[in-house]
């Protein structure tokens, strides 16, 4: 069943084109998304193979500029942007003052002060209003540039292919690049599914367009489930689901993404080095299923014994692997790979593994 229009559901600029080929539509985030076009599977199966297109538009796109711009960045944000040249790319995290996790992101450095950041599409008010209220009084412009932006995401072994046909730049790893199609846009490589990719951001006028060029040369429209399923097999958080205002990046397995060395103090930097110090009591580990079992699901519960030892915090059966699979957070104690635990389900028990991050890669 197709959830219908909303006043209070926003639309990317796709959404027209999503319904002329079928899509089934949900809600995501206070947005109205298509979830699959023909199925989850076949979907999951073409970014695998060959490529798949996802609609990004509902993510949030931020400028942050001027002579304090990479100053107040390292000031609120976990990595360490003096690692960045021009066009570089990284993940970062935007923490509250206890250390728990406001959004996790993407930052581009556009030029030596001009900064790009790509943000959750549920997180975009949230961030704005975290960011503003952290600005420096001068020396810093911030826009969001949200609304002016359509995007798509190129995934898959594929994806590179299309884009070299097509005569479209592509950058490197973690790089963004200007780039003058019909249409002027960005072409980022980072991605959210295992798969190499690109992300594609252009005006809003021109999403049209740009979806129907990639579709033409081969791509595959991809909708939400098979994107939650791809990043599931290669053990991405998701933000508010493995990612939350209560849980660190050090707890959700991120410290890689936390520069606790540079000078720069950031929000909750002070809670992330007592946790270094002291230990942690939890931990998010990928799960696998041994033998035959349902499908683990967030809230879903893990036993040793009678003892309660952590929650799946996002699950599915895995189309790659054949099997169910889930990240959830556990006892810090029952964290490391092999560890045998039950999944409840309904009042049934099925064992399940912890299993080395992340469990689906790339050849």
């Amino acid at each position: 069943m197709t959830v219908p229009a909303s006043a209070s559901l926003r639309e990317t600029p796709l959404a027209a084109a999503h319904r002329k080929q079928g899509a089934r539509m949900v809600e995501f985030g206070g947005w109205l998304m298509p979830v699959f076009y023909s199925s989850i599977l076949d979907e999951h199966q073409a970014v695998r193979t060959a490529a798949g297109t996802f609609d990004i538009s509902h993510m949030g796109e931020f400028m942050i500029e001027g002579v304090g711009a990479a100053s107040f960045l390292n000031s609120l944000l976990t990595n360490d942007i003096n690692r960045l040249r021009i066009g570089d790319g990284q993940y970062s995290l935007m923490l509250n003052e206890r250390g728990g996790v406001i959004d996790d992101l993407i930052l581009y450095r556009a030029d030596e002060e001009a900064f790009f950041l790509v943000v959750n599409a549920s997180k975009i008010d949230e961030d704005r209003a975290w960011i503003e209220a952290h600005l420096p009084a001068e020396g810093v412009l911030f826009t969001d540039k949200s609304a002016e932006y359509a995007a798509v995401a190129l995934q898959g072994p594929k994806a590179d292919a299309i884009l070299a046909e097509l005569g479209w730049p592509r950058p490197e790893r973690n790089g963004i690049v200007p780039a003058r199609l019909p249409f002027l846009a960005f072409i980022a490589r980072t991605g959210y599914t295992g798969e190499d990719g690109f992300e594609i951001f252009c005006n809003a006028a021109s999403a049209e367009a740009l979806w129907d060029r990639l579709l033409a040369a081969g791509a595959k429209p991809a909708g939400l489930g098979s994107r939650d399923t791809l990043r599931l097999e290669s053990c991405y958080p998701l933000n508010g689901s493995d990612l939350s205002p209560e849980r660190t990046p050090l707890e959700a397995g991120l410290g890689i993404f936390v520069s606790l060395t540079k000078e720069a103090d950031f929000p909750g930097k002070a809670r992330l080095l007592e946790q270094k110090a002291s230990g942690l009591s939890r931990r998010l580990v990928a799960l696998k299923a041994v033998g035959k079992s349902a499908p683990p699901r967030s809230h879903y519960h893990l036993f040793d014994g009678e003892k309660n030892v952590g929650e799946v915090t996002s699950g599915a059966l895995s189309p790659t692997l054949g099997y169910g699979i889930a990240l959830a957070y556990v006892d810090a104690g029952y964290a490391k790979p092999g560890q045998r635990l039950d999944l409840e389900v309904r009042g049934s028990r099925f064992p399940v593994e912890v299993a080395p991050k992340p469990l689906y890669k790339r050849s």
